[in-house]
């Protein structure tokens, strides 16, 4: 079976847990706190076509759409696009490989990946490549991944291999690296990093195997103490991600 082919299959297999765990009201309110509030900060998106790259069932949508945004949602998974068609019947659907996306250069005025690029590799420049090119001259590529070149990551690396949660090739993202080769092309609007308890065990709960149903009990407590942890995460040896937002020059 082709990668291409055992990253569809591995993803049609745990999307319903994943929508579950990722999209339940604790996990949004993560999202919105912590990492919405600082990709998207200072973009206007109304009247905006923006391409939701990885989507799933589509976790970011709403957000997008409340912004005035036009919505198109891509995902290698057949299910997780049957659901975002079912979840957003306004909203565009593209089922493909984000290596080879068979779109139109210079269609989107935005593109954003919450948690996918470090799905892509050995091939995550490519997956730059295309995002580069369907963006317009301006566009804004708005991204969050976990991070390489931190203590967390020494954990993770172990943790992506002896998982099977983890598709093969699973890796955190180099930052330096992708600056460094992407530097003529994108502008570097904004990286910020953190991540500590909430992240872990409401964000991601589907890692740790945490019943959904405890969620809202702990995610109060775990959201307060994110907040008050922030400066420590906010440096990159200690952070869980990095938030970026990227122009295209």
């Amino acid at each position: 079976m082709s990668s291409g082919a055992t990253q569809r299959a591995h993803y049609d297999a745990i999307i319903a847990e994943y929508e579950l765990h990722y999209d339940d009201p604790s996990s949004q309110a993560y999202r919105q706190r912590f990492i919405y509030s600082f990709m998207f900060a200072g973009i206007d998106l109304t009247g905006k076509k923006v391409l939701e790259a990885m989507c799933g069932s589509g976790q970011t949508t709403r957000y997008i759409l409340e912004r005035g945004a036009t919505v198109w949602g891509l995902d290698i998974s057949m299910e997780a696009i049957a659901r975002f068609k079912r979840r957003w019947p306004m909203c565009g659907a593209i089922q493909a490989s984000m290596l080879d996306l068979g779109l139109r250069s210079g269609t989107f005025d935005c593109v954003v990946v919450v948690g996918g690029l470090h799905h892509l590799h050995p091939h995550l420049q490519r997956g730059i490549d295309e995002i580069h090119r369907i963006l317009r001259p301006g566009g804004h590529f708005c991204f969050a991944e976990p991070n390489r070149r931190s203590l967390p990551d020494t954990v993770r690396k172990v943790w992506y291999k002896l998982d099977p949660l983890f598709a093969p090739g699973e890796a955190a993202i180099d930052m330096d690296k992708i600056k460094k080769e992407n530097a003529s092309r994108f502008e570097f609007v904004l990286e910020k990093y953190g991540g500590n308890l909430a992240y872990l065990f409401v964000l991601n709960s589907m890692i740790f195997r945490i019943p959904a149903p405890w969620k809202p009990f702990y995610a109060p407590l775990m959201m307060r103490m994110e907040a008050a942890l922030t400066p420590l995460s906010s440096n990159r040896c200690f952070s869980h991600y990095v938030i970026c937002q990227w122009r295209k020059r």
